[in-house]
Order: C-alpha cells, then sequence, then structure tokens
C-alpha cells in the first residue's frame, strides 16, 4: 500500500504537462503539525510506503523533519523530484532522514527537448547533476518519464538512459488530460499507439535487468500475460486507485489518484485512517463493478482499467470502461 503526498505547490519548473499546475504555494498548505498528524493516520491505516512529491517537494522547508517523523512511523519514505535541487548535502540529508529512494524525471535523452518540455533551460543538466549526487552518497533513485506523441519513440533510448546512469527501475507515465496536461489531449499517444508503446515496453523487460513500470497505463499488465512476461512481483495490477493507493493534496484533500477529481475527503475533517476506511469514493472503488468492456474483460482482475480516464471520459463514472483500451474496444 503506497501513498503519495503532494506536499507543496510550489515548483522551480513550468512543466507542460503538469497534472497539479503547480508554480505558487498555496496559502492554506498543511502546516508541520498537520503533515504529522496526517503521517499518524496514514500508518494506522496500514500503508507501507509514502511518495513525497509536489509541486517539488525540496521546496518545503520541513521536509526533512517530516521524512524523519515518516520513517519514525514505520513508512518508507520516498520522492517524486526534478532532482534539480538534489545538491550532495540535499543529498546526504535525505537519506539521514530517512529517505530510501528518489523518483527523478527525465523525459527526452536529448536535453534541449528535455528544457523545452520541463519549461526551464538548463533543468537536464541540473538534473543529471542531482542523479550523480544521489549516487555519490548511496542515495537510490528511479528515472520517472511522462509519455507524450512527441517523445514515444526514444521510451526505448530513455529506459536504456536510466540503466546507463545506475536507476534502480524505470517508470513510464502514460498522459492523462488534467491541470495544465488538459491541454496536450491532442499530443497523447493514440489507442493503438497506445498498445503498441506498451508492447515495446513490456518486450524490452526481458532484456534490461531493471524493472519497468508503465503507469495510467493498467493495459500492461493484460499485455505482459499475453507475451508471457513476468513482471516484478509489486506490479501484479494495474490501477491500483482506492484500492492500495491515494494521494493527498498540498490542503489535505484526499483523492483516489492524482488524475482523479473525485475526492474522498480531508485530512482537516477527518483522520486519514478514517478516511481510507469510510469514504464512498473508496468504498465504491473497491466494488470493482466495473461497466461497459472493462466489466466483461478476461483480464478485469489483474488490470482494472485506468480511473481515471474511466471517469474523464465518461461524465465522472469511476466504474465506467476504459475506452482507451484497444483490447476492450477489439481493436486487436
Amino acid at each position: 500500500m503506497l501513498v503519495s503526498w503532494m506536499t507543496t505547490n510550489k515548483c522551480n519548473l513550468k512543466c507542460k504537462h503538469c497534472y497539479q499546475n503547480a508554480k505558487e504555494k498555496y496559502d492554506d498548505e498543511l502546516t508541520t503539525n498537520e503533515a504529522k498528524e496526517m503521517i499518524d493516520g496514514i500508518a494506522r491505516a496500514g500503508f507501507k510506503i509514502m511518495i513525497f512529491s509536489g509541486g517539488e517537494p525540496l521546496l518545503r522547508p520541513d521536509i526533512f523533519e517530516l521524512v524523519s517523523y515518516a520513517a519514525s512511523k514505520g513508512l518508507r519514505p520516498v520522492f517524486g523530484s526534478n532532482g534539480m535541487l538534489i545538491t550532495k548535502d540535499i543529498a546526504i540529508k535525505l537519506k539521514q532522514a530517512g529517505a530510501l529512494a528518489m523518483g527523478i524525471s527525465i523525459d527526452s535523452a536529448d536535453r534541449e527537448k528535455h528544457d523545452e518540455f520541463r519549461g526551464v533551460p538548463g533543468a537536464f543538466e541540473k538534473t543529471l547533476q542531482g542523479i550523480q549526487n544521489c549516487k555519490e552518497v548511496g542515495l537510490p533513485f528511479q528515472i520517472h518519464t511522462t509519455v507524450l506523441e512527441w517523445n514515444k519513440k526514444e521510451i526505448p533510448e530513455i529506459i536504456d538512459l536510466a540503466v546507463d546512469l545506475g536507476a534502480m527501475a524505470s517508470y513510464i507515465f502514460f498522459l492523462i488530460p488534467v491541470g495544465r496536461g488538459l491541454y496536450l489531449e491532442d499530443d497523447a499517444v493514440g489507442v493503438m499507439e497506445n498498445e503498441e508503446l506498451l508492447r515495446t515496453i513490456m518486450t524490452k523487460q526481458q532484456s534490461i535487468p531493471i524493472p519497468i513500470k508503465p503507469t495510467c497505463a493498467p493495459q500492461f499488465t493484460r499485455i505482459a500475460k499475453q507475451l508471457g512476461i513476468k513482471l516484478d512481483p509489486r506490479f501484479s495490477r494495474g490501477c491500483l486507485a482506492g484500492l492500495t493507493y491515494a494521494i493527498i493534496s498540498p490542503n489535505g484533500v484526499v483523492r483516489p489518484c492524482a488524475y482523479m477529481t473525485e475526492q474522498a475527503g480531508n485530512v482537516r475533517e477527518q483522520t486519514f485512517d478514517e478516511i481510507w476506511k469510510t469514504s464512498p469514493v473508496f468504498n465504491k472503488l473497491r466494488t470493482k463493478a466495473y461497466s461497459g468492456t472493462c466489466g466483461k474483460c478476461d483480464y478485469n482482475d489483474i488490470c482494472g482499467g485506468c480511473r481515471a480516464r474511466a471517469a474523464y471520459y465518461h461524465d465522472g463514472d469511476i466504474l465506467a470502461e476504459d475506452s482507451y483500451c484497444a483490447y476492450g474496444r477489439n481493436l486487436i
């Protein structure tokens, strides 16, 4: 079970696809004490992994204190970061606080393309330096990549780059049109391109030494099974929203995933463990009573369809079919 907390809306980049539309800090972000109470609830709910994301989590002044607190409660703190702020000193402090791994974003092996997508010149070089600093202090890291039409052909190369850099894993994020990404919907890969890319990724898994995890593309589980490819045991199900995963916004709003707008509660009004146990949104998702092609699919026990896409394309119906599936649309 893993939970992702968007620690702040403040960010030092201007990424075109940002689901949170991160830029400036919110006025009502959780205080240090409120964050600790939230962490207490996360631990009581039985979660094991806590992702500190953003915005850029390293812009939050109390981040080391909160990472240490999470670790003291038995959680495994990990990060989603752009890596640009990871100096050697910061890497040491992160490791000392209890951070176990850094997820660092690289969207192109071409530095100019990466910088253009991330909205800041020089971002690529600073990210690579951050990775090097992690390596020097023995802080594990993995590479996160958002795939769109413009970089889809680069994905195998970026996976190879992750291996060359010494990453522990390569996570490939498939665009869902929310936040600033709403304006990139036309740049998202199509249904058949999505299928073909997932097949390419799963086939590549057989030839590299680190795990690859497509994210927001739960059909990878079906494709791996069809191809007879053994996945990392951690990746046994596609969509985890509301089942073993939730996110918390900078100001305490709890949702099933970062790309779903449906709110399960707010940690300022209820403890996280109460929300996790009683929220109608979570309990509805746990029925797995999917409609349409997802309800009839032979692979719905391991895939589940993307609940965010189901809601987005079906007027908020979180149990609707995921129409972004070539198998469900009988295209293959």
